[in-house]
């Protein structure tokens, strides 16, 4: 295929889409399809699949760039105290993505074949906009237990993990999820989001490796610069994304988010009612 200036933008779109959802706790991946139904690229659907997915290596690298030293266990600014406390953290990052990485290798084809329609993103959407709208309003008057990342016992991370299946179902957000499962088991907000963004680190590299080993690497020119644009952008709108998150739960809560994932979800029911379902035929 030759690769236009139109597709470019659209590449450059979709980056800009996936690195401003992926932290936000609104769900990147079901903002990508319901994009991707009006921003079509001129590809296969099986690069597309696989594009949706790796395009969020990006994102996740913009998590590492933001805290090398923070994650280097090995790094030479840091006291013996500190490297047993990043080691203990990567462990409990592993903890915690043991049940998405058992049940998603499981269920993972069944989710695709089914569950990646327009009518399930506004359902979930809807549904997980009310949740944090409620879990606010539960944890108005509590005190969060975990207040500091390194507090953070391994059977709450087991928890997160655990929250962290419901994001299998697009349109529920990953991020979304595991804020809701660490403000509902005792951690901070901020704690919370610190804890989400470094578990998507391996969640996302393996779930990326995977399908480029489905798709095949057997790329052309376009496709490599399709790739390579993409994660570039949503690298560079992550950055701009997590500092803002991280600044805007230190005086906000995320109410604001549910209300917006439930305004969105009733945008594309209507839509779905007057011009049908986009996603029927894929």
């Amino acid at each position: 295929m030759d690769l236009s200036i139109m597709e470019l933008i659209k590449t450059i779109i979709l980056g800009v889409v996936e690195g401003l959802t992926e932290w936000l706790p609104v769900s990147s991946t079901g903002h990508m399809i319901l994009v991707d139904e009006f921003i079509k690229l001129d590809v296969s659907k099986a690069f597309m699949d696989m594009f949706l997915v790796v395009i969020q290596l990006g994102a996740i690298l913009a998590v590492v760039a933001l805290n090398f030293e923070r994650l280097n266990p090995w790094s030479s600014w840091k006291s013996r105290q500190e490297k047993r406390d990043t080691v203990s953290l990567w462990c409990k990052v592993i903890v915690a993505c043991l049940p998405a990485a058992v049940i998603g290798l499981a269920f993972n084809k069944f989710m695709e074949e089914h569950f990646m329609t327009a009518p399930v993103v506004a359902t979930t959407l809807i549904f997980y906009g009310i949740m944090f709208i409620l879990v606010e309003n539960y944890n108005k008057h509590r005190r969060p237990r975990v207040t500091d990342l390194n507090r953070l016992d391994y059977k709450t991370a087991f928890i997160i993990g655990m929250f962290q299946v419901l994001s299998l179902v697009p349109g529920t957000s990953r991020s979304g999820a595991t804020i809701l499962g660490g403000i509902l088991f005792g951690t901070s907000r901020y704690v919370a989001a610190e804890f989400t963004f470094f578990l998507a680190i391996p969640v996302m590299f393996g779930a990326s490796f995977l399908k480029m080993v489905k798709f095949g690497f057997h790329y052309t020119g376009a496709e490599i610069l399709i790739l390579i644009v993409g994660m570039v952008t949503a690298f560079i709108v992550s950055i701009l994304s997590i500092k803002f998150l991280l600044s805007y739960i230190k005086t906000n809560d995320f109410k604001a988010f549910g209300w917006y994932r439930i305004a969105l979800g009733i945008v594309v029911i209507a839509y779905l009612f007057l011009v049908g379902d986009p996603t029927a035929n894929n």
